[in-house]
């Protein structure tokens, strides 16, 4: 087995604990936007709530209107009525009188259910601000911790890459090129176990004379599987020779 394989598998397991923590990495803007996210539905609900608030207060400030349109009527006809002179003009007036009175009673009552749901609104508002400043503070805490975690695993990452080049430094170019080469048309992987005459990166047969060449040693000789092509290693013995 070449003198560079233990170097190269050192360096794969440092390679896919550096691409796990890149992945984890890229994660973390969309993990910030879906923290932000949970605030859109409260600060919609407060939105909706402040609308219905305003819809109400004007609706109320419409029967007041009309309450002391209503009133007015009244007394203007109440004015007039010790003015007439016949009887007709004064119950044609009395009736208007009558219908301005019924029509102050309606607005009047139409007024009171609209302030019932004039608080009832403010009520809504006061409960959706609350739980918009809630979510808030739990939306806040959750990007600092996500914030803190991505710092440290970038510390890891920056650690790793350390850890990388020391894993590097022994290892001959030309086979860190033929590494380099392999790993990027396999995630990542440029060495796989060969195991049981398989190929543990891609379960294929290996052939008796290559296990045989990668037990031995020293050997100088780089093997790759002929069926995907990752350079080959052994962790296991050589067979102890039998006699008849």
């Amino acid at each position: 087995m070449h003198s560079a394989i233990p170097h190269l598998i050192e360096l794969q397991r440092v390679d896919h604990l550096i691409a796990a923590l890149r992945t984890e990495l890229e994660t973390f803007p969309k993990r910030v936007r879906e923290a932000d996210t949970k605030l859109s539905g409260a600060k919609a609900s407060v939105v909706a709530a402040k609308e219905g608030l305003l819809n109400s207060q004007k609706e109320r400030k419409k029967f007041e209107l009309d309450v002391q349109q209503w009133k007015d009527r009244a007394k203007k006809y109440r004015d007039q009525s010790g003015a007439v002179k016949t009887n007709e003009a004064y119950k044609a007036l009395q009736h208007e009188i009558a219908n301005a009175e019924a029509e102050v009673a309606k607005a009047e009552d139409a007024q009171l259910e609209v302030m019932m749901a004039s608080e009832e609104a403010e009520r809504r508002v006061r409960h959706a601000e609350a739980n918009l400043k809630e979510d808030e503070q739990a939306v806040a805490k959750e990007k600092k911790e996500i914030e803190a975690l991505q710092t440290e695993k970038k510390k890891q990452v920056e650690s790793l890459l350390a850890e990388r080049e020391r894993a590097l430094a022994p290892i001959p170019q030309d086979v860190r090129d033929l590494y380099d080469r392999i790993a990027k048309r396999h995630h990542g992987s440029g060495v796989a176990e060969a195991r049981d005459g398989q190929c543990r990166g891609c379960g294929m047969r290996v052939l008796p004379h290559t296990l045989q060449e990668l037990r031995r040693e020293p050997n100088e000789e780089i093997y790759r599987c002929e069926s995907c092509g990752l350079i080959l290693y052994t962790l296991e013995p050589i067979p102890l020779a039998t006699h008849s």
